[in-house]
């Protein structure tokens, strides 16, 4: 063999060690394997059958080690490694995760006590053998609930005790070498403790992938709320179970409806009505956040949006004028909602409202008030293309808004109302608007010209 064969040889060892190790593990996990089982009942099987088979050895060393050494205890680990490999035989036919985790508890808690530290005389003389029972109510912590674990460490703590007990007063001493007592007591401690650490690191990773697991349901399910409630609203349902329900003096809400949308969704597939909505109502979501509203609800086609809930603001009537302006804008634009021709008929209204969460499941929160119903008429007694308004929003908007006045109109409900419609927000340049409401703006080449606004 060549140095340069011997050198590159060498490195591939480790690796093709560590892939027969992992190959093995994969073996022995899928002993008992059912593909009816969850992922949960899956790995539980694939741990105790990995202790079972980790553990198995070290019974037939101790057994064998005793018989070497004349003492007719060695008897009881070999018995434990019976028992042990015919639960595994049975487990891999029945795939019984009861079955084989009943049998291997009470083995590993009453062969090391009963069968090797009764036997050989005591605590002291068994060289602490009887420690490998604490791993019974330490799988039980593992694979079952905390209160079928207390049980098992009593059942320990019992068993243990009676064993060292009757060994030390009823029976002789095995009369094993010190050295050898010694050596087995510190083999003992590793490796109930090595299995131990092994146990309570499961555990620990599994309730840790289970923290982090709850906490990114956590997390989706708060988003999910803030995106179907207010924020404020939100934090006010998790911290109390009681009603919510404000008044708010100074509101303004808005309606928007897409006129003619519902022949036009009766000609189109199903698909592309719920794709124009949802592209032009996601734009609206974010010009409403943008200007510091916020949405109520849709029904249909219809938008609803407030300004100064459930946060007052002075300047809610302003806000709600600048929303609507921008939606007017955006479903002109046919990248928005990806149709040309579509027109919106929104309605303002100023006053006083009565805001709340509604119900326990499905909960929206929503408004009441007179004022709100004179805002859905605004909207439903416009004219497409254009912003209605009432006269308390009219007053609110008047020194900083164009507005036209519209007239008295009949309106359901309601009787004879005057309203007007919004047309822009005034400009610095007193050329820009005259007194009549008319726009003043550049021609595409560069031009002066006009534009009417008023109906």
């Amino acid at each position: 063999m060549t140095e340069e064969t011997t050198a590159s040889s060498f490195p591939d060892e480790p690796a093709r060690r560590v892939g027969s190790i992992a190959k093995g593990a994969a073996l022995v996990g899928r002993i008992g394997a059912d593909p009816r089982d969850d992922e949960e009942l899956r790995q539980k099987k694939a741990l105790l059958v990995l202790l079972a088979v980790l553990i198995a050895p070290v019974s037939v060393i101790w057994g064998v080690l005793y018989l070497a050494l004349g003492s007719w205890v060695g008897i009881a680990p070999l018995v434990y490694f019976a028992i042990s490999v015919a639960s595994l035989v049975v487990f891999a036919r029945t795939k019984s995760f009861r079955f084989l985790l009943a049998v291997q508890l009470l083995a590993i808690l009453v062969m090391p006590t009963a069968g090797g530290q009764m036997l050989v005389g005591g605590f002291l003389p068994s060289g602490g053998v009887g420690l490998w029972g604490i791993l019974a109510p330490l799988g039980a912590l593992v694979f079952l609930e905390v209160r079928q674990a207390v049980r098992w460490f009593v059942a320990f703590l019992f068993v243990f005790l009676l064993t060292g007990i009757l060994g030390e007063v009823l029976l002789a001493d095995a009369d094993l070498p010190l050295w050898f007592t010694s050596t087995m007591l510190a083999l003992n401690i590793v490796g109930v403790a090595s299995i131990a650490f092994m146990l309570l690191a499961t555990f620990a990773h599994q309730r840790n992938e289970a923290l982090v697991g709850l906490r990114v349901e956590q997390e989706k399910s708060e988003a999910l709320l803030v995106n179907v409630l207010p924020g404020s609203i939100a934090a006010r349902l998790k911290a109390t179970d009681q009603t919510i329900a404000d008044h708010f003096d100074a509101t303004s809400i808005l309606f928007a409806d897409v006129v003619d949308f519902t022949p036009l969704s009766q000609r189109l597939p199903p698909a592309e009505v719920v794709g124009i909505l949802d592209r032009l109502f996601s734009h609206f979501d974010g010009l409403v956040e943008r200007h510091g509203l916020e949405k109520i609800k849709t029904v249909g086609d219809c938008y609803m949006a407030a300004a100064g809930v459930p946060d007052p603001h002075e300047d809610h009537a302003r806000r709600a004028a600048l929303l609507a302006l921008d939606m007017r804008d955006a479903v002109t634009t046919s990248a928005v909602a990806g149709r040309d021709g579509l027109e919106l008929r929104i309605g303002i209204n100023s006053g006083s409202v009565v805001a709340g969460v509604i119900g326990r499941k499905r909960f929206i929160y929503d408004l009441w008030s007179d004022a709100v119903n004179t805002a859905s008429r605004m909207e439903s007694h416009g004219t497409p293309g254009e912003i209605q308004i009432t006269r308390e929003t009219y007053e609110l908007l008047k020194d900083e808004f164009v507005c036209t006045r519209r007239g008295t109109i009949q309106v359901k409900g309601k009787g004879e109302m005057e309203t007007w419609y919004l047309v822009g927000p005034r400009s610095d340049d007193p050329d820009i608007w005259r007194e009549d409401g008319a726009l003043l703006s550049m021609d595409d080449d560069g031009s002066r010209g006009s534009r009417r606004l008023d109906p």
